[in-house]
């Protein structure tokens, strides 16, 4: 039996239609599928991620960006950290 030798532009081009392939399946799933969560849709404010509006409980400890420490001190809170 002999082996076959294929060019690597063969293979890519093979490997590139079957990830096009499986791409596309999966799209047409998820389409068919719909949301993963009741009410959940497509927003259209443009991503900006909608008004939380009050939370009840939360709060923003330790929720803000912390800054390098200055040589020997203590890291300073930005954005609303204390």
């Amino acid at each position: 039996m002999t082996s076959r030798q294929y060019s690597p532009a063969l293979m890519l081009t093979g490997f590139v239609l079957l990830l096009g392939a499986m791409f596309g399946i999966a799209y047409a799933v998820g389409s068919a599928a719909g949301p993963v969560a009741p009410g959940l849709h497509r927003s259209d404010d443009g991503g900006s991620g909608g008004d939380m509006g009050d939370m009840g409980g939360m709060n923003n400890h330790g929720m803000g960006v912390v800054s390098p420490a200055p040589a020997g001190g203590v890291p300073a809170a930005v954005g609303g950290a204390q």
